[in-house]
């Protein structure tokens, strides 16, 4: 359903909105944790530890191509709040054709560098082997992600966050089903988990182009309507490849740290691995409402409205903050039973692990809640360089702490490290917020629909 969100109640449109990408994202995030909790159970401890090593590189892949995804629905978002919607078609056609070329590149380069890669992340021996294996696997459905990702960001440009989900909710319970079969009925372990993990994506993908060209005439494009505009592709990559490298940078960081990790042994990789699939769950509504608050502002700052754009931002953090009390609640409640579901009760040391570090992050989710927020209102605004320097400065810190505190502090130490880059982080945005308001043309005139600070 087509949402114009440069008109009504502002908190409305960001909940409504926010509620789907937030399943949507949790639906994503249940692929690699369903994969993780069956191989753990079915297939042991060096499988889960496999899949955990792989992840790490599998993630800057998926959403590097997130944020090319994210680049072009700032641009959908635009032209649809100014009414440009032959301009919008173009861009949907451009974006898709150079995602074509783009993915099967990065397939070809998975399936050559994955040991390669692996090996230099001190992936230790036992598990280097299902690592790898699991990882090309993976790397074959790049073209399906990319597709998904692209459709999923033309219907959010016009407000249509739900249908993507529905089909996404398909296919996570296909990916579930195929798990079981594949991994726990047929012990096909780790090569198992990856192909259910291909086949689901691949039909959410093909789920998503079928109903909008059956269901969403002004996104269906016509045999005339598909070709690939220079000048749109050239503001494509422009905001896009920026996001992608931002979006790649968090799990860029997180390799490091995996490499950190690894030399502590297997039970600490597959302990490392458990929290941080609850730390994707806990950042997951976050980013969603991040994404709520891009599409909001996008469409307003083309339909050239500055004071819905500036309570829109407002309003948006003001959500952030009722999300972090109850993410905080849920994980101090359930901290113990959430390791369970990845972890044997058997595996009581990897647990406690896991439990130390969750009962500090509970407290420690709030930052991102804001740094997340911040994020969206500049993307939504076309300016991806603060987005790209300010996870920059993040992720630079948090690796740099968790060299010096892991070996003090363990596990600890990356949630310590964490919180530093957090702080840091925000002490960068928030002055620059300011400034940019004073400076930049759109808040001075509500004619300033590029400003001068776009890129």
């Amino acid at each position: 359903m087509i949402k114009d969100m440069t008109q009504g109640n502002i908190p409305k449109h960001l909940v409504s909105f926010t509620i789907p990408l937030i399943l949507g994202n949790l639906l994503q995030l249940t692929y690699n944790a369903v994969d993780s909790i069956v191989v753990g159970w079915f297939s042991g401890k060096e499988a889960l530890a496999a899949v955990g090593t792989a992840n790490p590189v599998m993630n800057i892949v998926i959403l590097g191509i997130t944020g090319i995804c994210i680049g072009a629905s700032v641009l959908m978002s635009e032209l649809f709040g100014a009414g440009k919607y032959n301009e919008l078609k173009k861009e949907i056609s451009t974006t898709l054709q150079f995602g074509c070329f783009f993915s099967l590149f990065i397939v070809l380069l998975g399936l050559i560098f994955s040991k390669g890669i692996l090996n230099l992340l001190g992936v230790p021996k036992e598990i280097l082997d299902s690592a790898t294996l699991y990882l090309r696997i993976i790397f074959c459905a790049m073209p399906f992600t990319y597709l998904y990702n692209a459709a999923s960001a033309a219907m959010r440009s016009v407000g249509d966050s739900k249908t993507p989900i529905r089909f996404l909710a398909i296919a996570s319970i296909l990916n579930g089903c195929l798990d079981i079969v594949f991994v726990a009925g047929l012990r096909m372990g780790v090569v198992g988990a990856a192909l259910a993990t291909d086949i689901a994506e691949a039909c959410s993908a093909i789920f998503c182009i079928l109903y909008i060209y059956k269901k969403v005439p002004l996104l269906r494009l016509r045999k005339s309507d598909i070709k690939l505009d220079k000048n749109l592709l050239k503001k494509t990559l422009q905001y896009g490849s920026v996001t992608a490298l931002q979006q790649s940078a968090q799990p860029i960081g997180k390799l490091l740290i995996q490499g950190v990790i690894n030399p502590l042994g297997v039970d600490a990789i597959a302990a490392f691995n458990a929290v941080s699939r609850v730390d994707d769950f806990a950042f997951t509504p976050q980013q969603g409402i991040s994404h709520a608050m891009m599409t909001f502002t996008a469409q307003n700052r083309g339909a050239k409205n500055k004071k819905r754009v500036i309570d829109g931002f407002k309003i948006g953090l003001q959500v952030e903050v009722c999300y972090w009390i109850f993410i905080c609640i849920v994980t101090l409640l359930f901290k113990q039973p959430i390791m369970k579901l990845f972890l044997s009760s058997k595996e009581t040391g990897m647990i406690s692990l896991g439990v130390h570090y969750l009962s500090l992050m509970a407290f420690f989710y709030l930052l991102p809640s804001f740094t997340n927020g911040v994020q969206g209102f500049f993307r939504g605004m076309g300016n991806m360089r603060i987005t790209l320097v300010s996870t920059i400065i993040q992720i630079s810190f948090r690796v740099l702490f968790v060299f010096a505190l892991v070996p003090q502090f363990g596990m600890e130490g990356v949630a310590y490290a964490s919180l530093i880059g957090w702080i840091l982080m925000l002490a960068y945005e928030v002055p620059y917020y300011f400034r940019y308001k004073r400076k930049n043309d759109f808040f001075k005139d509500s004619s300033g629909f590029e400003g001068k600070d776009a890129v």
